[in-house]
């Protein structure tokens, strides 16, 4: 297990936190959804509670390493100060003079925010006398984005070799719930993937088919499966260059005595388009037409076995759900999977995306507050950012 914010003495400390502020804006620079910044609040409050002085790092966007205003992150400082009811001051940079003579001033239970890690090109490079800089700031590291954990940052695992470094409870919570369902799921266990493409699934397929009782296609990727299986797919997307590889996978559930589930029928349409003419067809899909969701008896079918599951793991959603006309199918899962008793986890990105829009994510055991990395943790790999951590 990796040390956490419980396991160090924060009183009179500088605690240098990486939190996740990657927050979408419009195009007034107003947060339009600030369930990032709510995620860190808890880790934030204990360090103040327990008398710290909290300097919190984070990115936002891809400014390429240049001062680039639209990427500032004084709209995060501002919502920060609301939720917290107490002033948040954000700095003009991230290192340099000014940055220690203002960190240095600071008293227990202050809070400040540094400027956009990535106005340096030296963070993605994990450059090391710039990963020394930032560490030189704190006294202890906490690790709070779990969403740039599977980057090797200097913000990330370049300050851990400077500091004593532990989780926050954003990240804590994470390594729980995924330990949990790698390596000791309660079965039956269901993965449920859907989105646009196989090739990136295949490697968490691969690592989970010997933890796994069902495995439920939906999405894009399902018609790739599909064709592999000689169905019709119409003008559906399809990777050519995947099927050997399905067809592999096909023959390794069957070995592993693990049950995929395919799409039964499809709400299709000419065009992607949402107000594209449409209709509902069976397990064939006619030629030029496009697949773009599951349909209601696939829904069903996918409920039955939801239903079963002790574990479910969702990556992905199963229709091209920021059309309306197209969100069904991922909607019906969403609120069935909600009623579930079961341990229910939500990979990051478009699916906790699609979850908090029907405002659910309550429902569900966990919600994963990083696409890119859950689904590395699935994979099977290390992440970096969380291998840097403290050993208890």
């Amino acid at each position: 297990m990796k040390k956490t914010l419980k396991d160090v003495q924060l009183k009179g400390k500088r605690v240098l936190m990486r939190a996740d502020f990657n927050v979408p804006l419009d195009d007034k620079r107003n947060i339009t959804d600030d369930s990032r910044i709510v995620a860190a609040l808890p880790s934030i409050k204990y360090v103040l509670e327990n008398g710290g002085k909290l300097i919190l790092m984070s990115h936002l966007g891809r400014p390429d390493g240049d001062y680039d205003p639209e990427f500032t992150l004084g709209p995060v400082a501002e919502r920060l100060s609301t939720l917290l009811k107490k002033d948040v001051k954000k700095l003009d940079d991230c290192v340099g003079e000014d940055v220690e003579e203002a960190v240095n001033a600071m008293k227990e239970g202050d809070v400040i925010i540094l400027e956009n890690l990535r106005f340096h090109k030296e963070e993605t490079k994990n450059e090391p006398v710039f990963a020394k800089k930032l560490a030189s700031l704190g006294d202890v590291f906490v690790e709070d984005a779990f969403g740039t954990c599977h980057r090797a940052h200097a913000s990330t695992v370049g300050v851990t070799q400077y500091l004593p470094s532990v989780a926050g409870f954003l990240v804590q919570k994470e390594i729980e719930y995924f330990e949990k369902v790698t390596k000791d799921p309660d079965k039956p266990f269901c993965l449920l993937l859907g989105g646009a493409k196989v090739a990136d699934k295949i490697p968490v397929i691969e690592n989970m088919l010997g933890k796994i009782n069902y495995l439920l296609i939906g999405g894009a990727m399902a018609y790739t499966f599909l064709k592999s299986r000689m169905k019709g797919i119409g003008a559906s997307r399809v990777e050519n260059d995947m099927l050997d590889t399905v067809d592999k996978i096909f023959k390794e559930a069957s070995k592993q005595n693990v049950r995929i589930f395919l799409p039964k029928d499809h709400v299709v349409a000419k065009e992607v388009k949402e107000t594209a003419k449409r209709k509902l067809v069976g397990e064939d899909i006619p030629d030029g037409w496009i697949g773009l969701d599951i349909g209601p008896e696939t829904v069903k079918s996918y409920e039955e076995i939801l239903r079963e599951s002790k574990t479910i793991v969702w990556n992905g959603p199963v229709g091209l759900f920021e059309m309306k006309p197209f969100s069904k199918g991922t909607k019906e899962l969403a609120k069935y999977i909600a009623k579930l008793d079961a341990t229910t986890v939500i990979g990051g990105g478009d699916t906790a995306a699609a979850i908090n829009q029907m405002k659910l994510a309550n429902k569900m055991s966990h919600m994963s507050t990083g696409g890119g990395a859950s689904l590395e943790y699935l994979e099977g790999i290390e992440l970096p950012g969380i291998a840097a951590l403290n050993d208890k």
